[in-house]
């Protein structure tokens, strides 16, 4: 029964990371199921306060970096409020065109698109392009690191603690 419960730990982490790529699987539910697996699934398994405190202070700042990130790189780039929302709508359709490379294609010709039906500046739009793709990239970097780190913490506790 440990080596079940331990492979399906395993197993949500990996879940979890392959959100990072494939967006409409959420990461942040599966890394926590595995942290509730454990806590439920041992008899000994109790991870510390300090853990949970930690697990919920980075799952909020993951929430919260992903659309400052996306906001700030779009903006910065010189894209509107409907190019970070065609980024957004672009990524979840990018899901199913041209798995994984459709969730960084499908945005930056949505961003593209919409900046060019809005003021066709083409340098303008290329920008803002590239803005979304930058965002997306460096908001994807950000959370596996975070993802890491909270593996890393978990295993620690888990298992040296």
């Amino acid at each position: 029964m440990t080596a079940l419960l331990w492979i399906l730990i395993l197993a949500s982490f990996l879940v979890s990371f392959i959100g990072l790529i494939k967006p409409i699987i959420p990461s942040l539910p599966f890394m926590w199921l595995g942290f509730l697996i454990y806590q439920f699934g041992f008899q000994n398994g109790h991870l510390s306060w300090i853990f949970y405190l930690a697990m919920i202070v980075f799952t909020i700042f993951m929430l919260v970096a992903d659309f400052i990130m996306n906001k700030y790189f779009v903006n910065k780039f010189g894209g509107s409020k409907k190019s970070e929302w065609a980024a957004l709508l672009g990524v979840i359709v990018g899901c199913f065109v041209f798995p994984p490379l459709g969730i960084i294609i499908i945005p930056f010709v949505a961003v593209f698109v919409v900046e060019m039906i809005q003021e066709p500046n083409f340098s303008n739009a290329l920008s803002a392009s590239f803005g979304s793709l930058i965002a997306f990239l460096a908001s994807t970097i950000a959370q596996a690191l975070i993802m890491i780190i909270m593996v890393i913490w978990f295993l620690v506790d888990a298992l040296i603690i």
